[in-house]
């Protein structure tokens, strides 16, 4: 009784919007990661995406989902959350489709599209999910949603492993895709529970997301002038992560299967260990995020990313799940780290807009870093983008190191 207890006492803070976004993420998470292991070679070898084709879809993803970083975040300080987040992920559920039905390469790259420019309710959704968690409890609930998404994802690679055996490359992504199709549908109706907090909001109208731009880019610039230094020490070092990560990310498939000799049928194992490490850690990251401080875990967790990289590129089939691992760590650290010290150093007011500003160039950096990591691949060297990426990690960590600094007092 004493033990139930606790954890009702620990986990008091999952309620209302907290829960409701929670379960969303699980339902979505089911199929989420699927698609992950056998892309690259689906792009390539089924729809005839060779060349840059990978470094197109993953520039276009990200530079759609920039374009409307700025008026994501400044509708969702405006005119509210909820609609913005309901709305959009019923189109991403709808875009899927484009995946499924692709004749080439092409349809992924307009279906990317698509998808990306839905995620305009990304700073809404950080901005609600941040709005819902007490101070105390940041860390912690930071965590437990990487918890979820790495618990929920889990299945995903063995399930693309056995639908590959089964059904082969081509229809094995084509019903991974529908299959995503029919789980976003259900978590966007779920999702139609959220109830909306922001207060003294007018009513959405369509025409804002035109209108709204030029004051929308204005306000996200100007929000910086207010938020403490340490936050855009913060925002840089987030900057060279995602350009660093995006560099190599695009193609380590194909640097596996092409380099390293791993077969494709045994790529997708490697995501287990990842996916494992980041169930068992995430509640001990995220207490420890809450108990010691921010900073320690981010620059561990940068550290981390680090050392998976020099492992990954020199590595064997045992090697790879060794970095993975480290990969896996180092992304939970820096990225619970990172979203606590945003909701510490940003008052409520402001973040959405600084969300939006921080998707915003983050996905710029990331789309260029996939386009220049998928040209260095083909072009110049196989192993130059895991080098560059991984200078621009350790360039973040002694960034942390030096300017990032513990918040006096943290936003309510």
């Amino acid at each position: 009784m004493g033990f139930i207890e606790l954890l009702r006492r620990e986990f008091s803070f999952i309620t209302g919007n907290y829960r409701i976004l929670i379960i969303s993420w699980m339902i979505m998470d089911l199929a989420s990661e699927m698609p992950a292991p056998n892309f690259q070679p689906y792009v390539r070898d089924t729809l005839g995406g060779g060349g840059v084709a990978l470094g197109l879809i993953g520039f276009a993803n990200f530079l759609g989902m920039a374009s409307v970083a700025f008026p994501g975040g400044y509708l969702a300080d405006k005119y509210g959350r909820r609609w913005l987040i309901t709305t959009m992920t019923f189109g991403m559920a709808l875009s899927f489709l484009l995946f499924a039905f692709a004749p080439t390469w092409q349809f992924v790259l307009l279906g990317s599209i698509i998808n990306s420019l839905c995620l305009i309710y990304q700073p809404a959704l950080f901005a609600m999910f941040q709005d819902s968690l007490p101070p105390e409890r940041r860390g912690m609930g930071s965590s437990l949603v990487q918890l979820i998404h790495s618990t929920f994802n889990t299945p995903g690679p063995l399930i693309a492993g056995l639908l590959l055996w089964q059904f082969g490359l081509e229809w094995s992504m084509r019903i991974i895709f529908l299959t995503m199709t029919i789980l976003y549908l259900i978590a966007a109706v779920w999702r139609l529970r959220l109830k909306e907090v922001v207060t003294n909001r007018e009513p959405m109208r369509f025409r804002y997301f035109i209108s709204s731009y030029p004051k929308a880019i204005k306000e996200s610039f100007s929000v910086w002038k207010v938020v403490p230094r340490t936050m855009i020490w913060l925002l840089v070092s987030q900057i060279l992560i995602m350009l660093g990560y995006s560099l190599f990310n695009v193609i380590n498939a194909l640097y596996a299967q092409d380099v390293l000799g791993i077969p494709l049928n045994q790529w997708w194992i490697v995501y287990i260990p990842l996916l494992l490490t980041m169930i068992v850690a995430s509640i001990p990251i995220g207490k420890a995020v809450d108990r010691i401080g921010r900073k320690i875990p981010l620059i561990f967790g940068m550290l981390s990313l680090g050392l998976g990289v020099v492992i990954f590129v020199n590595g064997d089939f045992f090697a790879v799940n060794v970095a993975m691992v480290l990969l896996g760590l180092g992304n939970l650290l820096w990225g619970s780290a990172a979203m606590a010290f945003l909701a510490d150093l940003v008052t409520p007011e402001n973040r959405g807009k600084v969300n939006g500003f921080t998707n915003f160039v983050s996905y710029i950096a990331m789309g260029f870093g996939m386009l220049l990591g998928n040209y260095l691949y083909f072009s110049v060297s196989s192993r130059l983008p895991f080098y560059a990426g991984l200078v621009m990690i350790l360039a973040a960590a002694v960034i942390a190191i030096l300017f990032v600094k513990e918040p006096a007092k943290k936003a309510n």
